[in-house]
């Protein structure tokens, strides 16, 4: 039972390691550092948006409208440490 609660915990920091990775591109593609049209950058944003689409669309349908600003990557990051801190108080029921 150990080796799941690892598991689940070593999922959520991949999770958050995505999160913060499409964050920072967003970032940088609005402000023109990176270019969704060369080859192995396009590859990762729209790798990256499809991984996490499935993540931020439900969180997006309860946020308000706040005029392109899109806080769905923050509201996923406090879900996530929510979630660990939780697995965490309760890790004696995974040993």
């Amino acid at each position: 039972m150990q080796s799941i609660f690892e598991i689940l915990l070593m999922l959520i920091g991949v999770a958050r390691f995505f999160i913060f990775a499409h964050f920072i591109m967003s970032w940088l593609i609005s402000f023109d550092v990176l270019n969704v049209r060369q080859p192995l950058v396009g590859q990762i944003w729209y790798t990256l948006q499809r991984i996490l689409e499935p993540l931020y669309a439900p969180i997006r349908r309860f946020m308000p409208d706040l005029g392109g600003i899109d806080l769905s990557p923050i509201v996923a990051l406090l879900g996530l440490e929510a979630i660990r801190i939780v697995l965490i108080n309760n890790a004696q029921a995974f040993f």
